[in-house]
């Protein structure tokens, strides 16, 4: 029996790390070779992945028979873009562009049924009566009002983009990299101080290692276009480097 839902709200609420991956590739199949991992969540990205929303149904049950929980990405906030893949299969959602408090609350009303919320009845394969949700910390007006998107009811999980957080923040570069380093951290250690799983998003087992280290739960490891680009990479230059040797 796979992984649910209700088992990562469970670990993550006990603060116990829960490991995934991202998806920007399209397709079943992909979504089954991650699962076969033993990852315990899949995340597929709509918003910069490939993946269509007529692809979502059949990645979802492939990743669920694998024995991982299928969560999505979704394009937007919009109450459409957040229903919509859970009409489609996902058990949760990872929503990007949050902007304050009130935005939180609309957020995660978009996932509840009434009373508790908006969300429309219209499910067309399977999906959660009572969904993940986790909202992205990726935008500054999101940091200032840190605490009181912690407080919202209703939330599963903050999850920081510190790709666009670092635009906002004005620290790209390589000149900030400590700085923003250290605002991530302050991040994960008020999440762990509200009581509230937190992730960080990483390209590496060695950087998620270390939001782990520091209190993050909610645990992405690697992206799937990246991983397979430089596993390829590597195997060529091993090929290559053992052609040009002696004979």
């Amino acid at each position: 029996m796979g992984t649910s839902e209700d088992d990562l709200r469970r670990a993550w609420a006990s603060g116990e790390a829960r490991h995934g991956l991202w998806s920007l590739l399209p397709g079943a199949v992909t979504g089954e070779v991650l699962a076969r991992t033993g990852a315990d969540f899949v995340v597929v990205d709509l918003q910069h992945g490939s993946t269509s929303e007529a692809d979502l149904p059949g990645t979802a049950a492939a990743i669920t028979a694998a024995g991982s929980v299928p969560l999505v990405r979704t394009r937007s906030p919009a109450f459409p873009d957040v229903g919509r893949p859970l009409d489609l299969g996902a058990r949760g959602v990872i929503v990007p562009n949050v902007r304050d408090p009130a935005h939180a609350r609309e957020v995660v009303a978009a996932t509840r049924y009434a009373p508790a919320g908006g969300r429309s009845i219209g499910r067309l394969s399977g999906g959660a009566e009572q969904p993940l949700v986790v909202l992205m910390v990726e935008a500054a007006t999101a940091l200032d009002d840190l605490d009181a998107v912690l407080a919202v009811e209703g939330l599963d999980g903050v999850y920081v983009g510190p790709g666009d957080l670092s635009l906002s923040l004005g620290l790209t570069g390589e000149e900030h990299r400590e700085e923003l380093r250290g605002v991530l951290s302050s991040i994960v250690a008020r999440a762990g101080a509200a009581g509230v799983p937190v992730g960080v998003h990483a390209y590496s087992g060695e950087e998620a290692a270390g939001f782990a280290a520091e209190g993050a739960t909610i645990v992405t490891v690697a992206v799937d276009a990246a991983v397979l680009g430089q596993a390829t990479s590597q195997h060529l230059s091993v090929a290559r480097g053992a052609g040009t040797g002696p004979a």
